[in-house]
């Protein structure tokens, strides 16, 4: 990803929800026989029905508590990335979740001050600084910086591309796992 598309993703419209959102209100159990993108399509629509058609690419999703509490499924976080969000903010996270969104892509942030988002508010997120920086309130927020390791795994669009990645440019020290074997 280029660095001028990568900066363009930092900032986005705040969806704001509540506590508790669950992996099956990300990723409602009903279509998960569909194909990822189709299934996307059905992102928070028991709790937002018009969220897909109205988040864009940057746009992010703050939550309160727990955040993608549930199921371990990763279509979770899958259907978010989809849909073009990077990052999601919360007070925590529910642990399957968080380990997956960073897997495929999804930056999730930590914030105390989560409560002081509002819904249409205009952030722009600095993940290695660990600022949030709210142009409708005028207002900064700290949050978990996240280690270069991390961002290099989102910044690459996920983990397995990440591993592509360092398949095609020999850079895996492994023997086993060089491209010329």
């Amino acid at each position: 990803m280029n660095k001028n598309t990568q900066e363009n993703l930092n900032k986005g419209v705040a969806f704001v929800y509540g506590d508790d959102i669950n992996t099956d209100v990300l990723a409602p159990g009903a279509y998960l026989k569909y194909s990822p993108e189709e299934m996307s399509k059905h992102c928070l629509e028991s709790i937002d029905p018009d969220f897909v058609h109205k988040v864009k690419p940057g746009d992010i999703v703050v939550g309160g508590k727990n955040f993608g509490v549930g199921s371990s499924r990763e279509q979770a976080a899958a259907s978010l990335v989809i849909l073009g969000v990077r990052y999601v903010v919360a007070k925590s996270f529910a642990r399957i979740f968080y380990r997956n969104a960073f897997n495929l892509g999804l930056t999730p942030l930590i914030c105390e001050d989560y409560s002081k988002i509002k819904p249409l508010d205009i952030l722009e997120i600095n993940p290695e600084k660990g600022i949030i920086t709210n142009f409708t309130q005028e207002s900064e927020y700290i949050t978990n910086s996240v280690p270069e390791h991390l961002l290099k795994i989102v910044n690459a669009g996920g983990l397995l591309e990440e591993l592509k990645n360092k398949i095609n440019n020999n850079s895996i020290k492994t023997l086993r796992f060089r491209k010329d074997n």
